[in-house]
């Protein structure tokens, strides 16, 4: 759901006028539209924010706060120990498998955070680092939750979705949760299973509809099978443990998870932000939040305007489609021999014409977080004003960096 890009324009210049680019947005009224409409996509099932597609407190604390939402889905455990300490949550669910000796370590040490925080596991030599880092009899058991890969492997070699967990059938997740139960020092709470094929792959890119309708068919016959493997492993699990709670889908597949009866909550974020990797779904688009400007520097020749850096690519496949988005004013695109640039990105089309120094491109970044990565504030956008948030980065905390 895309709003007209003039107004959003002159709404967006007037309430950072007085800042100097680059400058990065949340536009409010979007942000808070996402929240509300993805609580509707869940059908009843609670909302586990996923803290990487955010990246700023404020905002994972707004999330929160609204009905249908609770706890997150955190990228790495010292994120995990920050969040809680700060007062954020008290319900953190650490995305994947750690090796950090001293987050461990100060982990084990509070009764507080192993009651707060749960970690991921899909193999026991995850158990055996832990046991080397801190013995089982010099802890409070600590929370575990086994990461179930969700690809589909049609035939043979064939694998559909992202390599994530070895541990793909059911009969791997009970062995699995049989080794954790015989286990000082552990308690199995959860099961996480998280169908990239289906919730990160848009079913109609622009442009591409012969890819888009191969897409649709693989996630139609993917999602029956995963369903029917998922609630197996969760059966398999259950026999050794009681288990606090199932997690599924992302942002691309809120609706089509929460109606897995295996599952008990969905997570989702990059949806909130509305990155432009999003606007290849057909069944569902976030309305578009936030945006980064970058200034107009020069005119090299007539329908060229160069911006001053530009170059914020998202993480992945290094395919065009993780370029930021050139998106007001309206008519902008790369030059295609220079593309966008670290330090200036030349931008061409008709609507070049009517830009000088001093004048504001607004880009989309590809992905959600990953624009928190380049500054130390959003402005918060409420109608024509705006307002400072830190960003983890501008908060000192780089934790992947």
């Amino acid at each position: 759901m895309f709003p007209d890009r003039s107004s959003l324009r002159q709404r967006l210049d007037k309430a950072t006028d007085h800042l100097e680019t680059p400058v990065a947005v949340v536009d409010l009224a979007a942000f808070d539209d996402n929240t509300a409409r993805l609580t509707t996509r869940a059908g009843g099932k609670p909302l586990r924010v996923a803290s990487k597609s955010v990246r700023c407190r404020a905002l994972l604390e707004r999330v929160l706060s609204r009905p249908g939402w609770h706890g997150v889905m955190a990228y790495t455990l010292p994120e995990a120990i920050w969040l809680v300490r700060s007062g954020v949550t008290d319900d953190v669910l650490v995305a994947y498998p750690t090796v950090d000796r001293a987050a461990l370590t100060e982990l084990a040490a509070d009764e507080e955070l192993a009651a707060a925080i749960t970690l991921m596991v899909d193999d026991p030599s995850h158990l055996d680092l832990i046991d080397r880092v801190v013995p089982p009899a010099g802890r409070p058991a600590l929370r575990l939750c086994v990461d179930l890969d969700a690809a589909w492997r049609p035939a043979g070699a064939l694998y559909i979705g992202v390599r994530r967990s070895p541990i793909h059938s059911a009969a791997q997740a009970g062995e699995l949760a049989r080794a954790i139960a015989a286990r000082d020092g552990f308690r199995l709470t959860g099961v996480m299973c998280y169908e990239a094929h289906i919730a990160g792959v848009g079913d109609a890119p622009p442009g591409r509809p012969v890819w888009g309708r191969a897409v649709r068919l693989m996630q139609r016959r993917a999602m029956p099978e995963l369903m029917e493997r998922r609630a197996a492993a969760v059966r398999a699990v259950r026999e050794h443990a009681d288990l606090d709670f199932v997690n599924g889908g992302g942002t691309g597949s809120v609706a089509a998870t929460s109606a897995d009866p295996a599952v008990t909550e969905v997570t989702a974020g990059s949806g909130l932000y509305g990155p432009t990797l999003f606007d290849g779904y057909r069944d569902w688009r976030p309305t578009p939040a936030a945006f980064f400007a970058m200034s107009v520097v020069r005119r090299p020749a007539p329908r060229i305007a160069t911006v001053l850096g530009g170059g914020w690519v998202a993480s992945g496949t290094g395919e065009k489609s993780r370029l930021p988005t050139p998106w007001l004013p309206e008519g902008l695109s790369f030059k295609a021999d220079e593309g966008a640039g670290e330090v200036q990105t030349p931008l061409v089309g008709a609507a070049a014409d009517q830009l000088g120094p001093g004048d504001r491109v607004w880009f989309r970044h590809a992905k959600a977080g990953e624009l928190c990565e380049h500054v130390n504030e959003l402005q918060l956008v409420d109608g024509e004003s705006a307002a400072p948030a830190l960003t983890y980065r501008g908060e000192g905390r780089a934790f992947l960096g």
